[in-house]
């Protein structure tokens, strides 16, 4: 059994602000030794229920974030940015299971750092007229290749969300959302033994599925007129109101690699504190 971990930061134990999750800052030192614990706990699972590998793909911000020294000796890491399906690189390389770790409710939804790849610029993104989260999009991707989700970690919102796209998939909630910017948090000594606990029973349900490629529709809006019009200029996206845009792909694959090249854009034409 090869196990994915697809490890974004947001959601991870203890983080409630922008000054947890942004590289360079004192607070994001601190958390960056939480996030791996959690990496870890969850790793101590997947082996526990079988997986004989396993690698995590960083997925937040530089792709730089998780401390390597500090990994479990099990674990293989995928660090760093510019990689062709960004979050989910390796979910076409023959897993047997993905986890979403340290995940976030989605644009324009209530939770912790809740976002969907820009942090302020988009306001909702649609999958199929279907609003989505990361979470959504992502496991859309990792169905195309016939690999389940088998344990989504975040806040409790995103507990709830990840019911609605992958109701298989065991959750846990390292914290309460209170807002945007604040949360009930337990204990990394107690959300270690949830994450761990919940891998290994998640193990149950890996095993890889007949894939299934479909057309996908894709519709975001955004906070300003200026980064619609910015991302229309890419061929095929089109602008279907004076903020929102949207394209249409033949797989989750040219989905994700479209709207990677969409929010690229968006976010090159934000233009200081007026966006």
């Amino acid at each position: 059994m090869r196990i994915m971990i697809s490890a974004d930061m947001e959601g991870a134990t203890g983080v409630t602000w922008t000054g947890d999750v942004i590289p360079g800052t004192e607070q994001w030192q601190r958390f960056r030794r939480l996030f791996t614990a959690d990496v870890n706990a969850c790793v101590t699972g997947l082996v526990a229920g079988g997986a004989q590998q396993v690698v995590v793909n960083e997925a937040h911000s530089s792709q730089r974030n998780l401390l390597l020294e500090d990994l479990h000796d099990a674990a293989r890491l995928l660090t760093g940015r510019h990689k062709p399906l960004s979050m989910m690189q390796g979910i076409d390389s023959d897993v047997d299971g993905v986890v979403f770790l340290g995940y976030h409710t989605g644009a324009g939804a209530r939770g912790v750092l809740a976002h969907t790849y820009l942090e302020n610029s988009i306001t909702g993104v649609w999958l199929d007229g279907v609003p989505a989260s990361e979470g959504r999009l992502n496991a859309a991707l990792a169905a195309e290749h016939g690999v389940p989700v088998l344990l989504v970690t975040g806040d409790d919102l995103t507990c709830e969300d990840a019911v609605s796209y992958a109701a298989s998939a065991w959750t846990v909630a390292v914290k309460q959302c209170v807002s945007r910017y604040a949360a009930v948090c337990l204990p990394p000594a107690v959300t270690s033994s949830q994450i761990t606990e919940a891998a290994t029973a998640a193990m149950a349900c890996a095993g890889r599925a007949t894939g299934v490629v479909a057309p996908h529709r894709v519709e975001i809006e955004f906070d300003a007129t200026h980064l619609a019009d910015a991302a229309a200029i890419v061929p095929t996206v089109e602008l279907l109101g004076a903020r929102r845009v949207g394209f249409d792909a033949a797989s989750m694959t040219e989905a994700m690699k479209a709207f990677k090249v969409v929010t690229h854009i968006a976010a090159e034409a934000v233009e200081g504190i007026y966006g």
